[in-house]
């Protein structure tokens, strides 16, 4: 095993994107933010954990007006999704009639999206949107129209760059798969 592979509770994971590939994938996200919300203050809603360095490098690169702030939910043990969304820290801002835009670290069943686009629906936002830096196009299984992609991938388990497996592996700057 090269000195390029890491090991996280007993799982060995290979290279996979580095750091350079994701702030060029995120530059090109903040670029499209940009354009779509020009002249409008949108709030973008982070959900924790996985998403804390995406969310932060993207802001850098926004160069809109805006607020940020952040929820939490789970719905992930080891490597596999429970299939239940647990919302664990609450939104306490208002988004009625306000442009929204839920930042995630990945998408791939579509649980925990489906009920965060319901439940901040239900806000009446003026605009609701969702980006990502993943997307597993393979994994979906809720019809979900995610209109700011980092990359799609297949359906590998990854970790780094604030994704993790049991808690370990989210401050790499570069992601890693399981091999």
């Amino acid at each position: 095993m090269n000195s390029d592979h890491i090991s996280l509770h007993n799982k060995q994971f290979e290279p996979y994107l580095t750091a350079d590939q994701l702030a060029t994938a995120i530059g090109a996200v903040a670029a499209r933010l940009n354009q779509d919300y020009a002249g409008q203050q949108p709030i973008f809603v982070s959900v924790l954990n996985g998403s804390f360095m995406f969310t932060a490098d993207l802001l850098k690169a926004v160069t809109l007006d805006c607020e940020v702030c952040f929820i939490r939910v789970a719905s992930y043990e080891g490597t596999s999704t429970t299939g239940k969304v647990k919302e664990v820290l609450g939104l306490t801002e208002e988004l009625a009639g306000r442009p929204v835009i839920i930042l995630e670290d990945i998408v791939d069943t579509g649980h925990t999206m489906r009920m965060l686009l319901e439940t901040l629906g239900a806000q009446k936002p003026a605009s609701l949107e969702v980006a990502t830096l993943f997307l597993k196009p393979d994994c979906l299984q809720h019809p979900l129209e995610i209109r700011y992609v980092g990359l799609s991938i297949p359906n590998d388990f990854i970790v780094g760059y604030g994704l993790d497996y049991d808690g370990l592996g989210r401050n790499y700057p570069d992601v890693y798969k399981a091999v």
